[in-house]
């Protein structure tokens, strides 16, 4: 039985990623630390200036700083190791690293879906429903809104991930990827796999599906109260505190759709590692640089922080 089980689950993965165009590599390395490091940096700065400030103890806030620690979160789970294949020749991931990937990635990717249609209805809330706003995103609501969306994303990839690890793989351990992803995870399998796929079609359509289909809804009754204001000067105020989040879940979604509309062939292959590479490590990097360029009260906070940490440094060098 031993036998057996060495050849259902190999010790090492190769992660092929890049590897069949190695000047590209070269090329890519500097580049993805660099949005990576931004990328922590601007998603931790959103989670610091929304925990100090106090003008930005609001359920907007609230919830852009879970989708920043979201952002790092995810991030970190895949850049490291993929710095690591393009820095060097070797191309491998233990089986217990490749597990805790597909485990992490498949629960952050399903979190940040429900999460981008919580944050649409409170700009609804706050949009269609301003005089009981307070009422409505009351503290206990976000925050159980908040534990939904992590413990809902937790719940389908420990289902989805638990049954993709109990597939037998034969030996089978090329995974043409940068990363440990759960259907080409499933692709390795050498059994019938029509069980896991339905599996993940229904958990697409609860997690993918469903929240994009609020999210539209959610900006439906928006744009119609929109239309409704007079006031030009209002109707760009309510357009502003949206353009952000739009703007957010065209990145995301678009190319989550980009990915999953292709046809399976080897050149849509590559160019779906390319859309990966772009949700993996570009996505999280403009989410900040998206809210904190198109709004003023995170710039506000910034520039608080900034000179307040200026005036300290200054005023204890006046005392030396």
């Amino acid at each position: 039985t031993m036998e057996g089980a060495n050849t259902s689950s190999p010790p090492v993965f190769i992660l092929l990623g890049f590897s069949a165009r190695p000047s590209l590599e070269s090329v890519l390395f500097p580049v993805v630390l660099g949005f990576y490091v931004v990328s922590v940096l601007g998603n931790g700065l959103i989670i610091l200036v929304s925990c100090v400030d106090v003008h930005l103890h609001t359920p907007m806030y609230f919830f852009l700083a879970n989708l920043s620690f979201l952002d790092i979160s995810f991030t970190t789970s895949i850049v490291p190791q993929l710095l690591a294949h393009l820095w060097g020749p070797q191309k491998t991931i233990s089986y217990a690293g490749c597990v805790v990937q597909f485990y992490i990635s498949h629960w952050l990717g399903a979190t940040e879906c429900v999460l981008l249609a919580v944050m649409s209805y409170d700009r609804y809330a706050a949009i269609c429903r301003p005089l009981h706003y307070i009422v409505i995103m009351r503290p206990q609501l976000c925050l159980g809104l908040a534990l939904a969306s992590w413990l809902g994303g937790l719940s389908t990839s420990v289902v989805g991930s638990t049954l993709t690890l109990l597939l037998p793989l034969c030996g089978n351990n090329r995974i043409d990827h940068f990363f440990c992803e759960m259907p080409l995870i499933m692709q390795l399998a050498c059994v019938d796999t029509s069980h896991n796929e339905l599996e993940m079609y229904v958990a697409s359509f609860l997690f993918v599906v469903l929240p994009l289909g609020l999210i539209l809804v959610s900006y439906g009754h928006i744009a119609r109260a929109v239309a409704n204001i007079r006031s030009v000067e209002g109707r760009r105020k309510a357009l502003n505190t949206c353009s952000s989040h739009v703007a957010v879940v065209t990145l995301f979604y678009g190319s989550i759709i980009f990915m999953y509309l292709q046809p399976a062939k080897s050149s849509s292959h590559e160019q779906g590692k390319f859309v990966a590479l772009f949700y993996t490590v570009a996505t999280p990097t403009l989410n900040p640089l998206i809210y904190t360029l198109r709004n003023k009260d995170v710039q506000k906070a910034l520039w608080h922080l900034v000179s307040e940490d200026c005036c300290s440094f200054l005023g204890k060098q006046g005392q030396a």
